[in-house]
């Protein structure tokens, strides 16, 4: 009688067992395993007759895993120097929010109105036709309103002297 050869799913325990010793922890093993069986199947055209099915998957193992470690060290090698290249941009959290507060106070001191162009168009992005068609008036109407929220807004932030570190800084069109 011949002997028969091992199928795949006889060789599951070692290459999962050879997967934990390369990953050290179980849920990173199935995932090499499994890419690992993706690759076989995907190649199994090159798979020559006669060499043991063990020995080959298991180079497919290794080779999968080790592609994976070098993917991962270039991905932190780019991480890394893109936070060396980056400047620090954001100021301290105490500082931020003391900064929103006095721009809220600003806005809440202009009336309804340009409170509610000056929000669709600066905050929600829309442009002067949507926003006009937004609360029903015309274009012109708005841009004069949205004109007139800017320049108060700009009174407000230079005749504040609370409101003067950090400066807000008004977009013109």
């Amino acid at each position: 009688m011949k002997p028969t050869s091992p199928k795949v799913v006889d060789l599951l325990p070692a290459l999962m067992r050879y997967a934990r010793r390369l990953t050290g922890n179980e849920s990173d093993a199935e995932d090499l395993v499994q890419d690992a069986l993706v690759r076989a199947y995907a190649n199994a055209d090159s798979y020559q007759r006669g060499r043991p099915l063990r020995v080959w998957l298991f180079s497919i193992l290794h080779n999968v895993f080790v592609s994976g470690t070098r993917r991962a060290a270039v991905r932190e090698r780019f991480r890394a120097d893109a936070v060396a290249q980056a400047e620090p941009v954001a100021a301290p959290a105490q500082e931020q929010m003391v900064r929103l507060h006095q721009i809220e106070a600003a806005l809440t001191a202009l009336p309804e109105e340009q409170q509610a162009v000056l929000h669709l168009v600066a905050v929600e992005g829309l442009s002067y036709q949507d926003a006009a068609d937004a609360i029903g008036i015309p274009i012109g109407t708005l841009i004069s309103r949205l004109s007139r929220a800017r320049a108060k807004l700009r009174a407000l932030e230079d005749g504040a002297p609370a409101m003067r570190p950090g400066h807000l800084r008004i977009v013109r069109d």
